[in-house]
């Protein structure tokens, strides 16, 4: 089923595939900035994925790092905040805007991190359904060189740096990274903060498991809790909360209308997010794809 999914097409392709479309970018007027979290931890922002970043004496440990033309900047941004070269980078998933700067960064020594299927979805290509494109298997300088299949730990900068995995959520390789004396998470695309998220549905991703993901940091997010999301600003619990629920209740109602035998094409048009859509639906998925993802995800 593709149900509308044109009309997103452009903006989203670019933030979930490779290098060749993001060439195709004008990246010449982003500009990375900066945004304290936390002492030692910061967010950063530009053109893709949010990133985070700890520093401290130990060396850099940065999340994610967007696409490939941006590593000077990027790079340029994490200087002003501290001398030390980025010694980890982290990637939360395997979509473009949070790896295309991957081989960059491996070059200058930072030793790549993530899941196992991230590697191997980078390693191999992936189909996306949604846009009938084919996503190229990354070089081989931009593969992680270190994989978990749970979850893994870095004692650094005077932390403890907790990543767990949680697929099938966004992807069937995400993690969420917990910095346990700050009280700081990064969620990756489990979180689209004020926003309906994109479902890769061609790599795993299932609406049951983004709630299972907000629910596990739920569980232990408190009310000074700051999570920085894969898009869209820092937030709260309260943020976090609104989300799952939200999802949870799209989920709800689609359920609903499936099991009334109504097909994909007659849930679609009988609008079952229209008044949440004010709310969530500013973002760059649009109403009717979102929901058409939603059931694509429930099959």
């Amino acid at each position: 089923m593709r149900l509308r999914l044109l009309a997103f097409v452009v903006p989203l392709i670019t933030l979930c595939v490779g290098p060749a479309v993001a060439q195709q970018q004008d990246f010449s007027k982003v500009e990375i900035q900066s945004e304290k979290v936390a002492d030692g931890i910061y967010m950063l922002t530009g053109s893709g994925g949010n990133m985070g970043l700890s520093i401290g004496e130990d060396g850099t440990y940065l999340i994610d790092d967007q696409y490939a033309p941006l590593t000077p900047k990027i790079l340029a941004a994490i200087k002003e905040l501290t001398p030390d070269p980025v010694r980890f980078v982290f990637n939360t998933h395997y979509h473009g805007d949070h790896t295309g700067g991957n081989e960059n960064m491996g070059e200058a020594g930072a030793f790549l991190v993530a899941h196992e299927n991230v590697r191997r979805r980078m390693a191999t290509g992936t189909f996306m359904k949604a846009f009938n494109r084919q996503v190229e298997p990354a070089p081989a300088g931009a593969l992680p060189v270190v994989t978990f299949s749970d979850a893994i730990s870095f004692h650094w900068n005077g932390e403890e740096i907790r990543a767990f995995f949680v697929g099938p959520a966004h992807t069937d390789g995400d993690s969420i990274i917990h910095f346990v004396k700050a009280d700081v998470f990064h969620m990756g695309d489990t979180l689209f903060n004020g926003m309906y998220p994109f479902i890769d549905v061609s790599a795993g991703g299932r609406i049951d498991g983004f709630i299972a993901a907000a629910d596990r940091v739920l569980k232990v997010a408190g009310d000074e809790t700051r999570l920085i999301p894969g898009h869209g600003p820092l937030a709260t619990k309260a943020d976090l909360q609104a989300f799952r629920d939200m999802l949870a209740e799209v989920r709800d109602r689609v359920a609903k209308l499936k099991a009334e035998g109504k097909t994909a094409e007659e849930i679609v048009a009988a609008k079952p997010t229209a008044d949440l859509d004010e709310k969530w639906g500013g973002g760059f998925m649009k109403p009717d794809d979102w929901v058409g993802l939603v059931i694509e995800s429930m099959k």
